[in-house]
């Protein structure tokens, strides 16, 4: 109980420092560069050295493993946890990273659906297509669909007269970014056959944001099934919490005997395998 309520007093003031260090730049900032009465002109060296750290842990978030292992070795009195911890950095970050890539994905498909919905805007209001597409793309909404290559393509073949629909087709080897194919066969069509590019937007719109909608009550529908493997896979952390307070000390077992050492690899195997399991099923409904 000591060692623990030490740490939890080392963590909050870990982070009511970090909180000081941002109002302070802050502060700093709007004050442009004016010191507050009683400041010292150079902070200490600790000071720098927790601030910087925060800065980089706050960017890298699978950092935070390493802090983790700490204190989980301190607790067990083992280098166990510090092994554990220098592997989880990668997995972690490599799962941190799956994640905001399809953040980023679904953020350019619908950046999508309203590049096709504001150009279907600006060509019923009476413009032409090129300029509708120039109008589009300065929307905040409409900007994410390309990353800062594609639209400078893009805004070059439209203001320039050169070919659009390619640009937009290179703009739809992005992740994310399919929808730009079919716009790119509307505009073609469009300036071929001489059909109308607002109905066909339309239309690709309506597609576009039927396939996102599926998506989003599908992601929905599988929140329950994710926050069960959630509570599942937390569960033997709560055991091992609740047996450290009640004085059993649960850490000096898996990590100082032979059975234990069993049993913590056997249930990190298990542990693993059935979150796999639990991934896979759901990947399964999802397709």
């Amino acid at each position: 109980m000591a060692q623990g309520a030490a740490v939890l007093c080392a963590g909050a003031a870990a982070w009511r420092l970090a909180e000081y260090e941002r109002g302070l730049r802050r502060a700093r900032v709007v004050l442009a560069g004016v010191a507050a009465p009683g400041e010292p002109d150079r902070e200490p060296p600790w000071r720098t050295v927790v601030a910087r750290w925060w800065g980089v842990v706050r960017g890298r978030r699978e950092w935070l493993c390493l802090p983790v292992a700490v204190v989980v070795a301190l607790l067990g009195e083992s280098p166990l946890p510090l092994a554990v911890g220098a592997v989880a950095v990668p997995l972690v970050g490599r799962r941190l990273r799956t994640a905001a890539l399809r953040g980023r994905r679904e953020q350019r498909a619908g950046g999508v659906v309203a590049l096709c919905g504001a150009v279907a805007a600006e060509l019923r209001a009476g413009r032409q297509p090129a300029q509708a597409l120039l109008s589009a793309l300065a929307e905040a909404g409409a900007a994410g669909a390309l990353g800062p290559r594609e639209e400078a393509a893009v805004l070059a073949a439209a203001r320039f007269g050169g070919d659009v629909p390619e640009a937009l087709r290179r703009a739809a080897r992005q992740d994310g970014a399919d929808g730009l194919a079919g716009m790119a066969a509307c505009w073609q069509v469009a300036v071929d056959g001489g059909a109308g590019l607002a109905a066909g937007l339309d239309r690709l719109e309506a597609a576009l944001r039927e396939h996102r909608d599926q998506r989003e009550r599908m992601k929905a529908q599988l929140a329950g099934a994710w926050a069960t493997v959630a509570v599942l896979a937390v569960l033997p952390v709560v055991g091992l919490a609740l047996g450290t307070a009640l004085g059993a000390r649960p850490l000096h077992v898996l990590l100082h005997t032979p059975m234990g050492l069993g049993c913590l690899v056997a249930g990190v195997a298990l542990e693993a395998a059935g979150l796999g399991w639990a991934a896979r099923i759901v990947r399964g409904e999802r397709v």
